[in-house]
């Protein structure tokens, strides 16, 4: 048995400093853009090894067993959602069908802008609440690619959008961690955040636009703006206080896709927007050209459902495959366990991150049937048997999609296992504690303590998981509200989503923009840090200025 330290170094700064050095050496490593970013991951998955180690007395054979636990997570779910995506998409090219869809939207609305908030924000919060897990980013980054926009454009808008729906994501998946880990009701930390991310949901379509338009672009479209936002906030503040939280952003992501395609009948921009690149340098588009929108004659009726049918089918199965009735009964059928040896339970959590001490479990569920990336799969294989591919033609591209994702494939694998030594070294606890010695800013820093487990761990419900027990302990320490806290987590987390380095793989993969990760990271960086820090000032007058202290559970 290894208990966790958290302050190996006798000093809380260096021990501090030392514990954000893996992190912090990844993305300086990936923002040079001097070094292919799989190579990155491994230098820094190394690198984290030899300080799990050497600074914080980890076992080597505890650290290397994490690391293994890591990468194999790494490929199951996200890595496996991102494979048969990409597998889906290029099927749809390859027939045409991808080209007639894209046209079709171009029918609803040729604006640029107006595409952004059909796609980018209310189609990729249908994915978020279905799924999670990377499916918007792969999903919507290709078809805006597809549609003509710059390799930059499409992945980087594709991840500011998603942000306001990923608390609720895939079902309300994070609820469900930060209930576990912080021993809250989920219900009233599901209504906590549906009176903190409202807001945003009206901010961010504002914030895609302006960062792709800029001002100017961004006043002539305002109408559709407000619909969308509003469409979507509405119903997520009153479904997850209402309600229940797990239905929170898929059922407000339909609701915004009616409501916005209705008012798009009967209203258009004055001035058409037909750039596709970004307001700022975008040179993207002479870095790798993307694929020009044909214009062709207004296809028929059979042909848009023929188009839209791979995609139709996705939603479907996704939603099907995110009930729990489903997930029972697949998980029924195939779901075996293995407990990681060596490793399982012989890890201490210790106080003050928990209140006694508290064994880490080490096991990995192979629930293979229930894994969106499996539901993709087979809706790729329903729409490649409708498309009219033999068997043997499906076999031939689905390995040679493995071939043009295998590098994204190793990189996912590889932070995977460096957020999850991170989680067993206890270097994630040391840099919780440092954010909550801030006193009265607590509010504050609590919730850029979220922000920072997203983008260490690319995941809102790992970041709940890691630091709801924190947040609480923490909290009632202080004389804050717990729900407050640990509900900020999961919203300031949403907004390190489109920093973490494997949703930025995510996106150049979409977007087949394969080694401009950098690029990517410099666009949306001030953005995340931005909205992070408007999160956080929002918490801070939740916890202690009135009216908005009315919002408050204690």
């Amino acid at each position: 048995m290894w208990n966790q330290g958290y302050d190996p170094f006798g000093n809380a700064v260096f021990s501090t400093l030392a514990a954000a050095v893996p992190a912090g050496f990844l993305l300086i490593l990936i923002a040079t853009g001097k070094i292919k970013v799989h190579i990155a991951a491994l230098v820094a998955l190394a690198v984290s090894v030899v300080i799990a180690v050497l600074g914080f007395g980890m076992p080597s054979n505890m650290a290397l067993r994490a690391v293994a636990l890591g990468a194999l997570t790494g490929f199951f779910p996200i890595g496996w959602i991102i494979l048969n995506v990409i597998f889906l998409y290029r099927l749809t090219v390859e027939k045409g069908w991808f080209a007639i869809m894209q046209r079709s939207i171009g029918d609803i609305t040729p604006d640029r802008r107006l595409q952004l908030l059909l796609i980018a924000f209310a189609f990729g919060a249908f994915f978020e609440g279905a799924s999670g897990f990377g499916t918007p980013v792969a999903v919507t980054g290709s078809i805006l690619m597809g549609l003509g926009f710059s390799p930059l454009a499409a992945a980087g808008l594709s991840l500011i959008a998603n942000t306001a729906p990923v608390a609720f994501g895939a079902l309300g998946t994070p609820i469900v961690g930060l209930a576990a880990s912080s021993g809250l009701d989920p219900y009233q930390l599901g209504a906590m955040v549906g009176r903190q991310l409202p807001l945003f949901a009206l901010l961010v379509p504002f914030w895609v636009i302006w960062a792709f338009a800029g001002w100017r672009g961004t006043k002539g479209v305002i109408p559709p703006i407000l619909v969308c936002g509003i469409s979507f906030a509405l119903p997520e503040y009153l479904i997850s206080n209402f309600a229940n939280p797990w239905l929170a952003s898929i059922a407000s992501s339909v609701i915004c896709l009616v409501v916005l395609r209705g008012f798009l009948l009967v209203w258009q921009p004055a001035k058409i927007w037909t750039s596709a690149a970004l307001r700022v340098h975008d040179d993207s588009h002479a870095t790798m050209p993307a694929p020009p929108v044909e214009h062709h004659a207004r296809p028929s009726t059979t042909m848009l459902v023929k188009a839209w049918m791979p995609w139709l089918i996705l939603c479907a199965v996704l939603w099907i495959w995110g009930t729990d009735s489903v997930k029972g009964v697949l998980n029924g059928l195939f779901s075996p366990s293995f407990q990681v040896a060596g490793l399982h339970n012989l890890i201490n959590r210790v106080p003050p991150v928990v209140a006694t001490p508290t064994p880490e479990a080490a096991v990995f569920t192979f629930t293979f049937l229930s894994y969106s990336g499996t539901a993709i799969l087979l809706s790729a294989l329903i729409s490649a048997v409708f498309m009219g591919y033999s068997p043997r033609k499906m076999v031939k591209s689905y390995f040679e999609t493995i071939r043009v994702v295998r590098f994204s494939l190793i990189t996912i694998s590889a932070m995977l296992a460096l957020g999850t030594l991170t989680r067993y070294a206890g270097l994630d606890a040391t840099l919780g504690l440092a954010f909550a010695s801030s006193g009265v800013l607590y509010p504050f820093f609590g919730t850029l303590l979220g922000w920072l487990g997203v983008a260490l761990t690319g995941s809102d419900t790992a970041s709940n998981v890691l630091f709801g027990s924190l947040q609480r302990i923490t909290s009632q320490q202080l004389g804050l509200s717990p729900i407050l806290m640990a509900a900020a987590n999961s919203s300031g987390g949403v907004m390190g989503k489109m920093i973490d380095a494997q949703s930025i793989v995510v996106a150049s993969t979409a977007t087949r923009w394969y080694g401009h990760e950098s690029s990517i990271l410099r666009f949306v960086f001030k953005q995340s840090i931005a909205l992070a820090v408007l999160v956080g000032i929002f918490v801070t007058l939740q916890a202690y200025v009135w009216p908005f202290t009315l919002m408050v559970v204690r």
